[in-house]
């Protein structure tokens, strides 16, 4: 018997595996790669809302822990995957200036804003009006990541690559049996998956459909990432990540031909060069209305747990969010409210 069985080989199942490892509990995760929001991510994570100007909820703890965990990470499989790197929001008028100035006042959200406009010229940018730097920036490479540590579970067969088939899971109070793993708790990571999971069903996950390009551009010289309509992320070899766009009613994670033009679009409302499209993905995020994860447990089956609902910040919310999950399972530490599925207990079945 093992403590845990993890459904979901993403970003959320991969960090919770992580912490069982940290903390000696025995596991196998079931993947089946179905859901691939993970794997063609950005990867970035910045403690700002930059649309609005406003802060994260908890945003110094999750890049305090985020660093440390990244860096276990790296230690175990032995790949980078954790780029720290400058993020520049492109101003478009001169009251963009004025209410970033007004943001780096605000106590909540000053330690990641600086005060000083960034008048850099990057060559293929035009940017008449500067630029306002976030602090503590970076990207995770999701693809490396998840190859790597998928080959790290495979070689300590730790991984079933499988479809879960929820019927097959038998629950009783004391232990859990899926064909011929017995278990002592189940941690239901799925994404976007989770609508066809009846056990947590109810919840509100909406899903929203983000897609973005691999570009090379060999006159654009960029060496931070750039935020303005979308976001510019230099990969090296005259290559860049750029994205995304964000649709809540399709639900596939097939690229299409109104994503590819409204890309490009915007691209060309930036970029004074040249670019080639080298790739076009597309992937539903795990997203909830009030943009916050989904952590607890059954409300009948007490060992069925859930965490889902990281949205566009997978990077970020998924080390510190996976923390929180298991410090309920293991210690009965509460989890937060604006965390907790009890904030939809309505809801519950």
């Amino acid at each position: 018997m093992v403590d845990y069985l993890i459904v979901g080989g993403g970003i959320a199942g991969l960090c919770f595996a992580e912490h069982c490892i940290q903390n000696d509990k025995s596991f196998i995760l079931i993947s089946d790669d179905s859901q691939n929001s993970s794997k063609i991510a950005g990867g970035l994570y910045n403690p700002v809302i930059l649309k609005r100007f406003t802060g994260l909820e908890d945003a110094a703890f999750q890049l305090d822990y985020l660093d440390h965990f990244y860096t276990q990470i790296e230690m175990r499989t032995g790949v980078k995957i954790n780029y720290p790197l400058p993020l520049l929001r492109k101003f478009f008028s001169i009251e963009e200036q004025n209410n970033w100035y007004q943001a780096a006042d605000h106590p909540k959200i000053s330690p990641f804003l600086s005060n000083t406009l960034i008048k850099k010229k990057i060559e293929a940018i035009d940017a008449p009006f500067d630029y306002g730097r976030v602090l503590r920036t970076g990207f995770v490479d999701t693809a490396a990541f998840l190859k790597s540590y998928h080959s790290f579970l495979e070689r300590n067969y730790l991984l079933l690559n499988a479809t879960f088939n929820h019927a097959k899971l038998h629950v009783t109070a004391t232990d859990i049996a899926y064909e011929n793993i017995k278990a002592k708790k189940v941690v239901f990571a799925e994404g976007f998956g989770l609508c066809a999971n009846p056990y947590f069903n109810y919840l509100p996950l909406d899903g929203t459909k983000g897609e973005l390009f691999i570009i090379k551009a060999p006159h654009l010289h960029l060496q931070e990432i750039i935020n303005t309509s979308v976001f510019i992320l230099p990969l090296g070899n005259d290559l860049f990540k750029v994205g995304a766009t964000y649709n809540w009613k399709d639900k596939t994670d097939v690229p299409t031909d109104e994503g590819k033009q409204e890309l490009i679009t915007r691209i060309k409302e930036i970029l004074l060069c040249d670019f080639e499209i080298v790739h076009h993905y597309a992937g539903v995020r795990p997203t909830v209305r009030d943009r916050k994860p989904l952590l607890g447990n059954h409300v009948t089956h007490k060992n069925l747990y859930i965490l889902n609902g990281l949205g566009t910040r997978g990077v970020m919310l998924g080390p510190y969010s996976a923390n929180i999950l298991f410090q309920f399972s293991e210690n009965e530490t509460e989890i937060p409210l604006h965390y907790s599925i009890k904030r939809f207990k309505n809801k519950q079945i």
